[in-house]
């Protein structure tokens, strides 16, 4: 199963805005938390998501992502990458009692 990461940037957008997406892309599978090997979970950064699919190309998945962020702004920025591996430092931890 491929791993993507996303991006996502709304243009000229309030905080209202972006809490409208991230309830679309949870809604559609895409996660903001990212679990470690040692079982810890940290949020992404704003308006960045994770995603693993056996059926969608990266193309495929801009393409779904782009519709979504469009639905709540018009001409969004989306960005996709396929994660081979994954390595951060400085994110915070995951509330544990946070869905997504």
């Amino acid at each position: 199963m491929a791993k993507f990461t996303i991006r996502v940037e709304l243009r000229n957008a309030d905080s209202s805005d972006y809490e409208k997406l991230h309830k679309k892309m949870a809604a559609n599978g895409f996660k903001n938390i990212i679990s470690s090997g040692s079982g810890n979970e940290y949020r992404l950064p704003t308006s960045e998501y994770i995603h693993e699919s056996s059926t969608l190309s990266r193309s495929e998945l801009a393409d779904l992502v782009y519709g979504i962020a469009e639905s709540i702004k018009t001409h969004p920025a989306v960005l996709v990458t396929e994660s081979v591996g994954r390595t951060w430092l400085g994110l915070k931890k995951a509330n544990p009692l946070s869905l997504n």
